[in-house]
């Protein structure tokens, strides 16, 4: 439902075994009307523009448009995927399908209050994936970090990457927050907002 992997190794992944793999010049115009259908949504990278980081990667995120896409191929039901069923096709990544899917439907729900209020989302990476913000939403005012959590409870480790970017140097970062599965909103000690993603709004 989502990567930051190259177009090169989606599509080496997608002919495993193959000798003779398509051209980009092959490859692109699919991908561009796959993207002018909405099917595909690009998050693309954050580069800030006083940039004091140095080791950010510059890769976009490639979203399906909508999670309920991946599962409905998939044949999931919601039993089965609230069920931490696993589709029988395997991928790497990190954590569950299930996680995916979540962080892919709070992904759609940013991007599309996001357009309401005329900000852009992006994603941040650094290289070797030392510290990764899931969505940074960024307006006139400063960016809002947005970390997204398939857990009930926060824990301290689920905000480390939000608050190093809040401190660093040369960043206006307006508000840190994290999406969860919980059923309250409430704002961490450290100042990390924590909202359920049932109370996410513009």
């Amino acid at each position: 439902m989502a990567t930051a992997a190259s177009w090169e190794k989606i599509r080496n992944a997608a002919t495993s075994g193959h000798d003779d793999k398509p051209a980009r010049t092959t490859t692109q115009p699919y991908i561009n009307l796959l993207e002018s259908l909405r099917i595909l949504d690009p998050v693309e990278a954050w580069e800030p523009g006083n940039n004091h980081l140095k080791a950010l990667a510059g890769s976009p995120k490639h979203y399906l448009a909508d999670p309920a896409l991946a599962t409905r191929l998939l044949r999931l039901t919601a039993t089965q995927l609230l069920g931490g069923q696993e589709p029988d096709i395997r991928v790497p990544r990190d954590g569950s399908f299930l996680g995916a899917a979540f962080e892919a439907l709070v992904g759609l729900s940013v991007r599309t209050f996001a357009q309401h209020c005329e900000a852009r989302v992006y994603h941040l990476r650094t290289h070797g994936g030392r510290h990764e913000v899931d969505f940074i939403v960024e307006g006139v005012t400063g960016i809002l970090a947005i970390e997204v959590k398939l857990a009930g409870t926060i824990r301290d480790k689920d905000v480390e990457d939000l608050l190093w970017l809040w401190n660093l140097p040369g960043v206006n970062c307006i508000d840190t927050v994290v999406v969860h599965t919980g059923p309250q909103a409430y704002r961490r000690g450290d100042g990390v907002a924590v909202v359920p993603l049932e109370l996410l709004g513009p």
